[in-house]
């Protein structure tokens, strides 16, 4: 008889087990995420099978804290947003103002904005691209060309004196005017810029192990971003071509002549790519704002005529009654906005920056709430990241260029 006859039978019942997951916590402190970002992942293995972000570790009330203050002191609290590039929420602040007061801006003073605004996208996109080489291996790159973020930054300081959070400008148009210093950094930037932006593609843009970590990296179909109510270059990466300077001109911007970057598979490789040609549309844009300035008949107005927003100059304070009026209403904040509402949106570093302001008359805001492109297409994320791998998803943050500052209220 067989060895196996002689053993009692068993009924063997295959069970199948459960597959086990593991919980990885991504931030809120990890380097990788560089900001203050919290992602509970649910990992097999390598494999990101869902994400579940969390949002507000900042807690710095922005929109409570502009309604307790004068229209004037809302712009620092503007910096905190995307602080990557501070002045061109400050502008869209004061243009929002300006707006509901019905004040008519000259056209010098709307080009100087122009320029302030574009060097601080190329100074924001500097910021995302070259850390997009750094997640993917590439750490070059971000060393190089971080030398021209820093001489942006230059120009801020001699423009109003800060670098990172600007509070640059005032409601009615800039505290003062580009000094020739100003000129000489900025005519430097324009002619050493290019060259440097281009050796950082040369690195990066046929680089087969970087187009091999970025190509299908984190994409989103262009149906799919419009649902989450992306803008800006992630919109743009999907193919659709809604651009705020386009759809709705601002500062004289439809007196400029530019080319909107569009990507086709809103990957991470495309929302590189869009960022590198709108850095050479702003030097355009920027080139073409000065020759604009040069053909002006008014060579020296850096505001609207509007002296309940204008600081009068110190020498006028110490020597004119009417001056010193003028400088005590605007600092104690007695400068009253009319009623309304009013809705105004500018084309930020990372898309729709928005600022929705209602007025009940008052020395302060009755109500405002800002709309942050981070806060809106960062939901997004568990969705572009499922299936990824986890190194797939520290790539895609860095490309869809989320900012701390705009996930609180």
């Amino acid at each position: 008889m067989a060895a196996d006859q002689l053993l009692p039978k068993k009924n063997f019942i295959a069970s199948v087990q459960p597959k086990e997951y593991s919980i990885l916590n991504l931030g809120p402190t990890h380097p990788a995420t560089h900001g203050i970002f919290q992602n509970v992942m649910k990992m097999d293995g390598e494999m990101i099978v869902s994400a579940e972000p969390t949002i507000g570790y900042i807690h710095r009330a922005f929109e409570k804290l502009a309604e307790r203050r004068p229209f004037y002191q809302v712009t620092p609290i503007t910096d905190r947003l995307n602080y990557c590039s501070s002045p061109i929420n400050n502008m869209g602040w004061h243009m929002t103002v300006e707006k509901l007061a019905g004040i008519e801006i000259p056209k010098r003073v709307q080009y100087l904005r122009v320029i302030i605004m574009e060097l601080a996208r190329i100074a924001d996109h500097i910021i995302c691209n070259s850390v997009i080489g750094v997640d993917s291996g590439a750490m070059t790159g971000f060393l190089y060309v971080f030398q021209w973020r820093e001489f942006i930054y230059e120009i801020y300081e001699e423009l109003c004196g800060a670098r990172l959070t600007t509070n640059i400008g005032r409601i009615g148009g800039l505290e003062r005017d580009f000094s020739p210093l100003a000129w000489e950094k900025i005519h430097r930037f324009l002619k050493d810029f290019p060259d440097g932006l281009r050796e950082f593609e040369n690195l990066l843009v046929r680089n087969r192990i970087f187009m091999d970590r970025t190509i299908a990296c984190g994409p989103i179909a262009a149906d799919r971003a419009l649902q989450y109510g992306f803008t800006g270059p992630n919109l743009r990466a999907a193919g659709v071509d809604y651009d705020v300077r386009v759809m709705n001109p601002y500062s004289s911007y439809e007196d400029f002549d530019f080319v909107i970057p569009l990507g086709t598979n809103g990957d991470t490789y495309d929302r590189f790519m869009v960022r590198q040609k709108e850095m050479w549309e702003s030097l355009g844009i920027i080139k073409q704002a000065i020759d604009k300035l040069d053909k002006l008949s008014d060579k020296s107005s850096i505001h609207a005529d509007v002296p309940e927003f204008y600081l009068p100059p110190k020498e006028e304070v110490y020597s004119s009654m009417e001056a010193l009026i003028w400088h005590f209403k605007i600092v104690m904040g007695e400068t009253a906005i009319p009623k309304g509402e009013v809705y105004h949106c500018v084309e930020g570093g990372n898309g729709e920056l928005g600022f929705f302001l209602i007025s009940d008359g008052g020395r302060t805001p009755y109500r405002l709430h800002f709309r942050r492109p981070c806060y809106i297409y960062y939901q997004a994320y568990p969705e572009m990241v499922k299936g990824s791998m986890l190194s797939d998803a520290i790539l895609t943050m860095s490309s869809m260029n989320v900012i701390a500052g705009e996930l609180d209220a």
